[in-house]
């Protein structure tokens, strides 16, 4: 059975695009995390699982050899539907999964549990994942384990969230601490490639900011003295 899409799915999947984290390499923190799950929880598959539009993708798979598969038969893709751990004792006896292709053929699940991995504004961006080829149970303490292991899952991905943020601020920064060349006269900037532009044009190109524009005290005096002049009076007539 095929899993319905969240309210959320579009800020879903925008979250989980910034963290740009799909199809990357395997990394060792990822991989520690799963082995240490799949030892916990005594199964053979323990997977990092990130539930993109048409797939689910395994940042880390321990125990299996697909790097992804279609979410139409994702048992994540029913978990990050839950507020909490998703466990399925035994697949035969579960309608939504028993004609599943990930039951009726390899790896041939019998026992799943998965935990969310919910990002900082509860979006679930996928799961910590465990399974078995044969029925079984999780005790309190693997379950309360599991989830322990689900947040520190979490706190990497932010991890690299915010070293890439960091990194991109770096640049800009180092950017514009070098030598620009600016005019003398319009105050115009020009950019490797030899273009002018003005400065808002330039910052906007290198900065996520935005402008909003006002005229100072001193070039009000020297542009429009009449402004200023009533400007002055209006004050003067302030109690």
């Amino acid at each position: 059975m095929k899993a319905p899409l969240s309210e959320r799915e579009n800020e879903r999947l925008e979250a989980l695009r910034d963290y740009r984290i799909l199809d990357t390499a395997p990394e060792r923190a990822y991989d520690d995390l799963t082995a240490l799950a799949a030892y916990i929880c005594d199964v053979p598959i323990a997977l990092v699982s990130l539930v993109d539009t048409d797939r689910q993708w395994f940042k880390s798979r321990f125990g299996l050899e697909a790097t992804e598969t279609s979410r139409d038969v994702s048992f994540c893709a029913h978990a990050i539907l839950e507020d909490d751990i998703l466990v399925v004792q035994d697949t035969h006896r579960d309608a939504r999964f028993v004609a599943n292709p990930l039951v009726t053929s390899e790896p041939h699940i019998r026992f799943y549990a998965g935990v969310p991995l919910l990002s900082p504004e509860a979006l679930p961006l996928g799961t910590l994942c465990v399974i078995d080829h044969r029925p079984r149970e999780l005790n309190a303490a693997q379950i309360r384990a599991l989830e322990g292991i689900a947040r520190q899952v979490v706190t990497e991905l932010e991890l690299r969230r915010v070293s890439a943020r960091l990194a991109e601020a770096l640049e800009t920064i180092n950017l514009i601490e070098g030598l620009i060349p600016i005019c003398s006269y319009c105050k115009a900037i020009r950019n490797d490639a030899g273009y002018w532009s003005s400065v808002e044009a330039f910052i906007k190109q290198h900065a996520d900011v935005s402008f909003t524009h006002g005229v100072c005290e001193a070039c009000i005096d020297k542009h429009f003295p009449e402004v200023a002049e009533a400007m002055r009076q209006q004050d003067a007539g302030r109690p």
